[in-house]
């Protein structure tokens, strides 16, 4: 699978263009702190036009706006060309793992599910590979971006259980997302969902490649093709009740969310000792800090995905490679 980053053919593709996507997602990142720092000014100003009336003109309420869309189109443009390289960039990447799976499709051909593994699965990974792998690496630079933001923000102001504690919201923060995360892995655990995303892809495996031989021969329909949708119909029905726990769970999660800042600044915004402007400001660098802490969370059903197509491609590489140890050893001991 990783092929891409140790063949010379692809070195350009790889090396170069995974620091370009980088490079690009740091822009990108700053550009958002940009627009945090905005939030705060613009919020400021309306608080000050809402309290006293004509205290700012209409030229700086204009201009303000400008600069937010100056701010957000540069973001966009950067946003759309990073997603363009990157859909040219995975596709390389899945150029590389087919070339391989091509040259050694002779053997390869002989494993069930082998033309599933290197169509659907290859592609499958790539997409994922698009969206997670990019937002991941967003999520830590957006970590290092605006942890020191928010501990700049809520110096002097008190937060709720932590008091006066300069790291209280970052603490905060921390320990939501972490308790989240927590118990949605260890349900998702509990429940074997990786387990049961894989099982899934066997059985419909077995049942598309009875359907190819159905189209052939005669003799396995309709009894046989039956008998192997009933197991496909089985483990889909089992998927959906393991996911409706575990989304009962995640959902109720993520609306709690929705409070939690607003919870830890309530002294604060009871005592008054915040402007309307640092507020936003403070709840879009928490919302961002505790969204990047949450990646895990929010990614987990595609996260399982990504994990069972990772696995599968692992089991079917590792099955041609030991069915070409013993094709060798085989005509090995023929010539001798």
């Amino acid at each position: 699978m990783f092929r891409f980053f140790l063949v010379k053919k692809w070195f350009l593709w790889s090396w170069l263009g995974s620091f370009i996507i980088l490079s690009s997602l740091w822009v990108q990142v700053k550009i958002d702190v940009k627009i945090n720092e905005w939030f705060g000014k613009f919020y400021d100003m309306i608080q000050k036009a809402l309290g006293k009336p004509n205290s700012i003109t209409i030229s700086e309420y204009w201009e303000s706006l400008f600069s937010f869309i100056s701010l957000a189109g540069l973001y966009v443009s950067v946003y759309v060309i990073v997603s363009f390289f990157t859909a040219h960039y995975l596709f390389r990447w899945r150029s590389a793992m087919v070339e391989w799976y091509h040259s050694v499709y002779e053997q390869a051909s002989k494993i069930e599910g082998a033309a599933q593994r290197v169509q659907e699965d290859t592609i499958k990974f790539s997409r994922i590979m698009e969206s997670l792998g990019t937002s991941l690496i967003e999520s830590i630079m957006v970590l290092f971006q605006f942890i020191p933001i928010l501990l700049g923000l809520s110096v002097g102001i008190p937060i709720f259980f932590f008091g006066d504690w300069q790291y209280g919201l970052i603490t905060g923060a921390l320990l939501w997302t972490l308790g989240g995360t927590i118990f949605l892995i260890a349900l998702g655990w509990i429940l074997r969902l990786v387990g049961i995303e894989y099982d899934l892809q066997k059985k419909e495996a077995a049942y598309r490649k009875l359907l190819v031989i159905a189209e052939d021969d005669g003799s396995v329909r309709p009894k046989k093709i039956e008998e192997l949708f009933d197991d496909v119909r089985s483990i889909h029905f089992l998927s959906y009740l393991r996911y409706l726990y575990f989304n009962i769970g995640r959902m109720a999660y993520l609306q709690a969310n929705v409070l939690s800042a607003y919870v830890f600044l309530a002294p604060a915004i009871v005592a008054g000792v915040v402007t309307l402007g640092v507020m936003q400001q403070i709840i879009r660098a928490f919302g961002r800090v505790e969204g990047s802490m949450q990646y895990l969370l929010k990614a987990w059903p595609v996260i399982i995905e990504l994990a069972s197509v990772y696995k599968r491609l692992r089991e079917f590489e590792a099955l041609i490679i030991e069915d070409n140890q013993i094709t060798r050893e085989n005509e090995k001991n023929i010539s001798n």
